[in-house]
């Protein structure tokens, strides 16, 4: 009369048990190889964060805007930018309105890191396009790459 289970118990509602019934799943966090995270992981980390939250200016025309205004929290450079021009009007909005710089060797990766590329079917980048300079103006939220950026610019 109720009381007894007739071999329905692994059944919820008239179907099987799925784990997702019966326990949370554990939310998984990506640790850099080697287990502490270098200055180029952490900036990649927060790029990745700040695209998710729009915080991303990619470009000469979003950069300047966002470095002119003010908006800029850190300011990402080519190294294999081939315009003195360029590379002198970034680093002298840097200067001028005291935001961090940073130099990163090759365009294609920041471009992969601020998302101007296509991904196949596994997650791989391709036709990824370079980027000479991107500024982040919204860091999404607190995490240890962004502990460690700040610590790498002597903030706290």
């Amino acid at each position: 009369e109720g009381g007894a289970m007739d071999g329905t118990e692994s059944f919820a509602r008239g179907r099987p048990l799925n784990m997702s019934d019966t326990e949370e799943t554990p939310e998984v966090q990506e640790v850099a190889e080697g287990g502490a995270m270098d200055v180029m992981s952490a900036l990649k980390e927060c790029l990745k964060k700040a695209l998710v939250h729009d915080g991303v200016a990619r470009g000469l025309r979003e950069c300047a805007k966002a470095l002119d205004r003010r908006q800029a929290h850190l300011c990402i450079l080519s190294g294999s930018c081939n315009e003195p021009l360029y590379v002198r009007l970034v680093e002298a909005l840097c200067q001028e309105h005291k935001i961090d710089l940073f130099k990163v060797p090759d365009s294609k990766k920041l471009g992969e890191w601020v998302g101007l590329c296509k991904l196949d079917a596994e997650g791989h980048p391709r036709k990824v396009v370079g980027c000479s300079c991107a500024v982040i103006r919204d860091w999404g939220e607190e995490t240890e790459a962004r502990s460690i950026l700040l610590a790498h610019f002597g903030k706290n």
